[in-house]
């Protein structure tokens, strides 16, 4: 099924799609990427983003964002834009709903206590396929090799354009192992330079923002900030102000949703703007001319630099904040004990997982799949602690 017409010369087409690594025929009635998105819905991994931390625990409140609502949201943002640009959807919907699939239980936390761990393996001299735990790899491998639904193959078999999108980031250790196992792949940029496709480009951009937004909600909700302290953000005050322009008597709640609504709407049309003139002056006219280029969907400067402020406000006075590095703290010794824990005794592990040649690879794997409360759960067995009461 073909659904190219329409869209911009740059755009990914999915009847021109560099097709998926087992190969299969194509379905009926649904495109290669929107055949993507529904297997990245009905995955295993994506029912588990429901339970997995943003910023704030699941057990901390009903209304703060988790990693499901997070992508929804980046995919909402990815699609409005990319209908302006004349991209893929589809393909941008995929790639949004499975950029986070990887990562662990408590967000950056488990990650890096994560990380810690499998670098100490590898320091240690253990056998590993693989260095470290990087959370974009993983959702490739969840992708890849770690969902078990099809008869035929592991993981869900996904198209190279959508795969490619969900490899954000790979350090060069890793990237090499990729290139070997697929010369030419979706590693190849991070060994010889280039861009992934613009869909791809636009996810990493609408992932950013959509950081922002709800950082600042959850953050205000939590009364971690305030609205008082948001002032200090010229980003976010210039939209208080017109919010307070054209409603007076706004207060509260209220007041933030209106200046969050503006100040997103606005960063949708300057990202619009932006890459607009970005492709004009850069004179690409297909995929492949973008993938050569710099990249190309982008912020303009003033609203990057404004963003850039922003962000550092929520590191300094959300993520940095007492309440939040403290459960931090609680948060990665939860994930380093059960390291520890598995890798001691690999009986407490399922036996898919303990029988596996590479013994801490498959101890990160089954943590990663983790949600928050099965991870205290987990901790609670094992080491009889209550860290989250």
């Amino acid at each position: 099924m073909r659904s190219g017409a329409g869209l911009d010369p740059c755009a990914c087409d999915p009847a021109a799609s560099r097709g998926r690594r087992h190969p299969e025929a194509a379905a009926p009635t649904r495109t290669a990427f929107q055949r993507d998105r529904d297997r990245v819905i009905h995955s295993t991994a994506f029912r588990r983003l429901v339970y997995k931390t943003q910023v704030f625990l699941n057990h901390e409140g009903d209304l703060f964002r988790t990693r499901l609502t997070h992508s929804l949201e980046v995919a909402q943002l990815g699609r409005s834009i990319a209908r302006s640009l004349r991209l893929n959807e589809d393909l941008v919907e995929a790639i949004a709903l499975a950029h986070d699939l990887g990562h662990t239980p408590f967000g950056h936390a488990g990650q890096d206590a994560l990380h810690e761990c499998m670098q100490r393996c590898s320091d240690q001299g253990t056998s590993l396929d693989g260095w470290g735990f990087e959370h974009n790899l993983q959702s490739l491998r969840v992708v890849d090799e770690l969902e078990e639904r099809y008869p035929a193959f592991d993981g869900l078999n996904l198209s190279f354009e959508t795969r490619e999108g969900i490899l954000k980031h790979c350090s060069r250790r890793n990237a090499e192992r990729l290139e070997a196992q697929e010369p030419g792949g979706v590693a190849h940029r991070f060994l010889h330079g280039g861009s992934p496709s613009l869909e791809a480009q636009l996810c990493n951009l609408a992932d950013e923002i959509a950081y922002n937004a709800h950082d600042i909600d959850d953050g205000v909700r939590s009364g971690l900030i305030t609205l008082e302290q948001l002032e200090q953000v010229p980003l976010f005050d210039d939209y208080r102000r017109r919010a307070l322009a054209s409603h007076p008597r706004l207060t509260g709640r209220r007041l933030l949703f209106e200046s969050i609504r503006l100040m997103l709407s606005d960063q949708v049309y300057d990202v619009i703007d932006a890459t607009q003139r970005a492709l004009a002056q850069a004179g690409v006219s297909s995929v492949e001319d973008v993938r050569r280029s710099r990249p190309l969907v982008t912020f303009s400067a003033d609203m990057r630099q404004r963003s850039q402020a922003l962000k550092t406000f929520l590191l300094r006075n959300l993520y940095r904040h007492p309440q939040v590095m403290e459960t931090t703290g609680r948060a990665k010794q939860v994930v380093g004990d059960l390291f520890q824990a598995y890798l001691s005794d690999p009986a407490q592990l399922p036996e898919a997982h303990a029988s596996r040649e590479h013994l801490p690879r498959a101890v990160a794997d089954y943590i990663a799949g983790m949600t928050d409360r099965f991870a205290i759960r987990e901790h609670e067995r094992l080491s009889g602690a209550t860290l989250f009461p």
